[in-house]
């Protein structure tokens, strides 16, 4: 944007005629038909928005009212020869005279829509600074004017000039309604995400909106949009600060509790009174409303907080049962739990309502409905019900997980070989289908423990991609499951020698050497190094604390699991814990971990090995 457009003043060539040979040369006429469109479109648009100059010819009545009224419009002669002759310049490659005179009519009409062509000339030129110049000359002119002020702002923002953005957004936020205000105040952080210098951006905000913290209809979100000019620059306890306070301004406002939302993805536990405190005090009756209390779900379940995911669930079902994305979420967990009565009834009320909206995003939810369908029946071993669902689905981006259900209910038949054959006899419509595929494949044979086959798929796999990190360590997982080892460390030391910041890799090797008891204080070192690269991840935490009991620092092992089980509740970080707590005598609570261990995942291979290593029945 820092082209500068070559401009004559309009008082130059306001004396030259259109038929002038001076401006209008060959080239020129073969743009004139274009030109005389795009003028009288603009004149047009004009003339039906904006009140006539004083210097106007009156308009002449109808001789009747009525549909067929005319109305003479406001264009004269010399503005209507300038807009062609600024338009014709456009077109011809001269846009330097032709937003010239644009911007001059532009001023002395005082029209918003003259003003915008000069800005969209000026920008199409990829000149800023004229493009900035027309949108202040906008401003100065109409200074009620709310669409000059937010080009204004855009344009100071693309040219990276934060710091004289302080005054424009001051404005477009004292011109808007009450009513608007809000959602003006809540894009702010949206409009700012480009600016290269996020601390000058966060002070021009904070300083904006100082005036609207105080006042109890503005302040919610105020404070929400200063606190996600913190969390863009990873400030997250000062983010949370700002969301505590907009909460404080308003229980019930969502802004706050959203933002909370994104502090607990990140790891901010501290974040969740925020949301669980707003939807007490809401009436979930808004969309928005609804937005707080579905992100809620989802994040207790990727917490695998199933229990309390089911209660927001059922809350969330009970209070708005006409909004259909909940009930397929409750589908989800009801099936995950096994309680396949109330997954089919939760289904089959998302199913009706999605055909009710008949949108894109409900057709995609249906895709995954009629995948869980398929699998409740597959569980009821009525493999042509789960079939006939599975014909269901129509969208060619579906088709593969389609197919991978058919493929597990070839299993589940005994038929494993047509079921590998047919994910593999799947067209590769797209350069990818070729590596989902072999994952598919690989990851039907591990579903089913076929840990040697799923070995030798991502081998394959490997070999076709051998830069994705991703397949070398499924490669190496399969390895150990299989019973080698040996080849799990070669993988994994290969992968940490190719991508040394993949923390997956130190945490697999570590955990796997102290699992079997073997070389402690290199298993120890790996882990630690994982935990350098990803401090705030649950399951490496879950490693760390294994391997400090099997060194025997008992307390220090205890004080880290109960720490990474706090953080994600998993069956397989419930069966450490459980285990240090019972060589520390404290029966009653592993058991009590261990249960919930359970309830969680009743299968887990950890958990069961667990207690039957130990003898307990829980």
């Amino acid at each position: 944007m820092n082209t500068v457009l070559r401009s004559q003043g309009p008082s130059t060539q306001r004396a030259r005629l259109p038929g002038s040979r001076a401006v209008i040369s060959a080239g020129l006429l073969r743009h004139t038909a274009v030109a005389l469109a795009a003028a009288g479109s603009i004149w047009s648009a004009w003339a039906q928005t904006s009140p006539p100059p004083a210097t106007a010819p009156a308009p002449v009545p109808a001789a009747a009212p009525g549909a067929g009224e005319v109305v003479n419009s406001a264009l004269n002669a010399p503005l209507f020869y300038q807009l062609l002759l600024g338009e014709l310049n456009v077109r011809a490659g001269e846009p330097g005279t032709g937003y010239s005179f644009i911007l001059d009519a532009a001023r002395k009409q005082r029209d918003p829509l003259l003003y915008r062509r000069a800005v969209e000339v000026a920008l199409q030129a990829r000149s800023g600074d004229a493009a900035l110049a027309a949108a202040r000359a906008w401003a100065q002119e109409l200074p009620g004017s709310s669409e000059a002020r937010r080009f204004e702002l855009q344009i100071l923002l693309a040219l990276n000039r934060v710091g004289e953005t302080g005054p424009v957004l001051q404005a477009i936020l004292k011109g808007a309604s009450d009513a608007d205000r809000n959602d003006t105040i809540n894009a702010i952080p949206q409009t700012f995400s480009r600016a290269s210098d996020k601390s000058l951006a966060a002070a021009v905000v904070r300083e904006a909106l100082g005036p609207y913290l105080k006042q109890p209809a503005h302040a919610a979100p105020a404070f929400t949009s200063i606190g996600r000019m913190y969390f863009v620059q990873d400030q997250l306890p000062e983010a949370l600060v700002s969301a505590r306070l907009g909460h404080t301004a308003d229980p019930a406002s969502p802004f706050p509790a959203l933002l909370a939302l994104e502090l607990m993805e990140r790891g901010e536990q501290e974040a969740e009174p925020i949301v669980r405190q707003q939807l007490e005090a809401s009436s979930i009756t808004t969309s928005t409303d609804t937005a707080v209390a579905l992100s809620y779900a989802r994040t207790l379940l990727d917490a695998q907080r199933n229990v309390e995911a089911r209660v927001q669930l059922e809350k969330l079902t009970t209070r708005q049962a006409d909004q259909a994305e909940p009930w397929l979420l409750l589908g989800s967990l009801q099936l995950q739990e096994n309680a396949l009565p109330a997954a089919t009834a939760s289904l089959e009320k998302y199913m009706t309502l999605a055909r009710q909206a008949g949108d894109e995003r409900s057709a995609r939810g249906l895709t995954q409905a009629y995948l869980m369908m398929s699998q409740i029946a597959e569980k009821r071993q009525d493999y042509a019900a789960a079939a006939a669902w599975l014909d269901r689905i129509e969208n060619a981006d579906d088709i593969m997980a389609a197919q991978m259900r058919r493929a597990s209910l070839l299993a589940r038949q005994g038929q494993m070989p047509q079921a590998r054959a047919l994910l593999r006899s799947q067209p590769e419509r797209r350069p990818e289908d070729a590596r989902l595929k072999l994952v598919a494949e690989a990851q039907l044979l591990r579903e089913f423990k076929a840990w040697q086959e799923a070995y030798e798929v991502y081998g394959e796999a490997v070999a076709r991609y051998p830069d994705e990190a991703d397949l070398r360590y499924d490669q190496a997982m399969m390895a150990e499951k299989a019973g080698k080892p040996a080849d799990m460390e070669v993988l994994l030391r290969a992968l940490i020698a190719a991508k040394p910041d993949f923390h997956h890799a130190y945490n697999a090797l570590g955990y796997s050497l102290a699992d079997r008891n073997e070389r402690l204080p290199e298993a120890k070192r790996l882990i630690e190094k994982a935990v350098e690269l990803a401090p705030g991840d649950a399951y490496i935490l879950d490693s760390l604390g294994w391997v400090e009991f099997r060194m025997g620092n008992t307390a220090r092992a205890l004080e880290i699991l109960q720490s990474a089980y706090g953080k994600r509740p998993d069956p397989e970080i419930a069966a450490h814990l459980g285990e240090v707590l019972w060589s520390k005598g404290q029966r009653e609570q592993a058991l009590k971990i261990w249960r919930e261990g359970l309830l969680l995942s009743a299968d887990n291979e950890t958990l069961q090995g667990t207690l039957k290593r130990l003898r307990v029945k829980p």
